[in-house]
């Protein structure tokens, strides 16, 4: 049975005790689900959780993905074009997540789960086995809607920061945001770039003074570099996106799901150096 999020999370700070203080990172790679195929994700969900990852978040392709990049964005309308829809990626992962250590987190937008409606949404995923939930269009002052529901059944919903939340907005957001705080590191969309900027840092350093719960990093880390670099920051979690989903898409299935496993090591690697 797969761990909650916030299992994962204790479980790294109870090994950093056992390693004289030397703190964990955990390492959450997304994919999309349904790109290039379902059997394909699938596979790539058992690679990532066999090479390192410590937590999975899978992408519902969605029609107006406004958070993510070009990279995730024809990802997503791939997988729309072949038909996927939100109950094929749900038995899918009802089907994988007995097999995985790594718990699953879902990304989708807020549209799907009121059309849906939030409560039978969220039994649905406790149903499939995902453990947590990332809505990036979901506004604070309407989180109460979906949080009170989703801890009754177990899910846990991570809220997002923006480089630009205010201090009073930072510290609602903590006081909410279940599993972990998921950071934002660049304003606009997600996507691989160059550099981290170094705003990060402080906004760690903020947060750690608003929060003791664990803060992921995410939107343009691409590179181990970058990875280690976010880790000496202060991160709790290093959170890859476009870098995943454009490998797994390179060349045939097999090469894909190849280079993903020797990427997932690399960062990996590059976050648990003393």
């Amino acid at each position: 049975m797969m761990n909650s999020i916030s299992d994962c999370f204790k479980s790294l700070r109870d090994r950093a005790i056992d390693t004289n203080g030397v703190r964990g990172c955990a390492l959450i790679p997304f994919i999309t689900a349904g790109d290039p195929d379902l059997e394909t994700t699938a596979e790539a969900l058992q690679v990532l959780d066999a090479a390192g990852a410590d937590i999975i978040e899978l992408g519902v392709p969605y029609s107006d993905p406004l958070a993510d990049g070009p990279v995730i964005q024809a990802a997503a309308t791939r997988a729309l074009q072949r038909g996927i829809r939100l109950d094929q990626v749900l038995e899918l992962v009802k089907s994988v997540s007995p097999k995985l250590r790594s718990p699953i987190i879902l990304f989708t937008y807020y549209n799907p789960i009121l059309n849906r409606g939030i409560e039978v949404f969220l039994h649905q995923l406790a149903d499939a086995g995902v453990a947590g939930l990332v809505v990036p269009d979901l506004p604070l002052e309407e989180a109460a809607d979906l949080l009170k529901p989703a801890a009754e059944v177990g899910v846990e919903v991570t809220l997002l920061v923006a480089p630009t939340s205010s201090a009073e907005r930072i510290e609602a957001i903590a006081r909410q945001s279940q599993g972990f705080i998921y950071l934002v590191s660049v304003t606009g969309v997600t996507g691989m770039r160059s550099g981290i900027e170094t705003r990060v840092q402080d906004l760690l350093q903020q947060m750690r003074q608003i929060t003791d719960k664990p803060i992921g990093v995410g939107f343009g880390i691409s590179q181990p570099e970058q990875a280690q670099q976010v880790k000496e920051w202060g991160a709790d979690a290093v959170i890859v996106g476009s870098a995943f989903v454009k490998r797994l898409t390179d060349g045939t299935p097999e090469q894909g799901l190849s280079a993903i496993s020797e990427f997932c090591q690399s960062l990996k690697t590059a976050i648990t150096k003393v």
